[in-house]
């Protein structure tokens, strides 16, 4: 039997506070009693409907908060075939794990069990004890399974093995096909008077003088906010016209032309669109600026060594999955 100590010392950082969320927060109590049969075979081993309904409770019980009806049942469905997808997974890492003849120590188990106690129940045993009778669990039945989620991590730390360097040219071009990501959404603080053309009743004329009426106001150093008092006719009227903070795509397309493109404290030219007719003043102004490749590059690396190593994972459980025999029901 041959340990692997350096990967059960990852998964036991990795697992370390997480382990006893379904103790703690009593997430398979309030769930229906299901009854039980056959989920899954996987080369021999049994997963059952409970196990599934139980690694499913959390996401299911938040669904149900959200949805009713058709959307409801196909996002149940959902949740159930990815919680019975993600157990064949352990399952096969778990076999795979036997078959390399690996061992856990049992003081890393131990261990395990020690910190649950200390950070979860403030060192009470008893209390520890108590609350795993209270959901059915004995201890052997809990370091069991603390004993299986260590063997996952482990087994998925010691076959996914990554270049903890990105490639300078991966980088490079990540950011040039994805510099959006890197430029700070721009932004105005943008006022507006708006003058309808009332084209209805043939007072068009009449509301364009009025428009270059007040242009010419403005032009002549009367405030915008009280011009906007005076004579804007949208909803933001009684507030001086203040649209506040806005960004690209909130306004039509000939009004936001001029917005995102005027200088801070200018007033427009009297834009017409849609049969009104408008006046613009951005008052301040912000983002639009994209980090530079090397303010970036941590970044991507980061990212990209996160995708590298999810790719490497499922080309491994791909593996395990074509040479085992899965049937499910």
């Amino acid at each position: 039997m041959r340990h692997i100590l350096r990967w059960f010392a990852i998964a036991l950082l990795a697992a370390s506070g997480a382990a006893l969320l379904p103790l703690c927060c009593a997430a398979f109590a309030a769930e229906p009693e299901v009854i039980n049969g056959i989920a899954a075979i996987v080369n021999g081993d049994v997963i059952t409907y409970s196990q599934v309904r139980e690694l499913s409770a959390p996401r299911e019980k938040l669904l149900r908060s959200q949805y009713s009806g058709a959307e409801l049942e196909k996002g149940l469905k959902e949740a159930r075939e990815a919680a019975l997808k993600d157990l064949i997974d352990r399952r096969l890492i778990i076999q795979a794990f036997q078959k390399e003849k690996f061992e856990i120590p049992n003081h890393f188990v131990e261990e395990q069990v020690r910190g649950i106690i200390k950070e979860s129940f403030g060192g009470d045993r008893n209390t520890f004890i108590r609350t795993l009778e209270a959901q059915s669990y004995s201890l052997g039945e809990f370091k069991q399974r603390e004993t299986e989620r260590m063997i996952v991590q482990a087994m998925r730390a010691k076959n996914v093995k990554r270049n903890p360097i990105s490639s300078p040219t991966k980088v490079e071009e990540y950011y040039k096909k994805h510099r959006a990501e890197f430029t700070a959404k721009e932004r105005v603080k943008l006022r507006m008077i708006m003058i309808p053309g009332h084209a209805d009743t043939g007072q068009s004329a009449t509301q364009k003088a009025l428009a270059e009426e007040v242009l010419g106001q403005l032009a002549g150093g009367a405030e915008f906010e009280r011009m906007a008092q005076s004579y804007s006719e949208d909803g933001t009227r009684d507030v001086g016209g203040d649209w506040g903070w806005i960004e690209r795509k909130t306004l039509a397309a000939p009004l936001e032309k001029v917005a995102f493109n005027m200088p801070v404290g200018r007033i427009s030219n009297i834009i017409e669109y849609g049969g009104n007719y408008y006046i613009l003043k951005v008052e301040e102004r912000e983002g639009g600026t994209t980090r530079s490749l090397a303010e970036a590059r941590p970044e991507i690396e980061k990212k990209l060594l996160q995708e590298e190593a999810q790719d490497l994972q499922e080309r491994w459980i791909a593996g395990l999955r074509a040479k085992a025999y899965i049937r499910t029901f």
